[in-house]
């Protein structure tokens, strides 16, 4: 269980679209992208284009990006 809950409802403009991203991409909203948007909005923003960026690299394929993704997750103990 996460010490910072993070925002449950409402928000910025900028985490509700997160929000909704979020939802439709993963079918509901990820507890790290709820804390962020409880932080700061221009966190949440770095947050965002850290996470675009990552998409976009193409030198390594995207099978490999999810196993690595997948791995870090493990070793940190992060339960998503």
């Amino acid at each position: 269980m996460a010490r910072i809950e993070g925002v449950t409802k409402g928000g910025s403009l900028l985490a509700r679209y997160a929000f909704f991203v979020s939802r439709r991409q993963f079918g509901k909203v990820v507890k790290p992208l709820r804390v962020q948007a409880l932080l700061n909005w221009r966190s949440l923003l770095g947050y965002g284009q850290m996470e675009i960026a990552e998409q976009k690299a193409s030198k390594v394929p995207s099978t490999e990006k999810y196993l690595a993704t997948t791995l870090v997750a493990l070793r940190a103990g992060c339960p998503f």
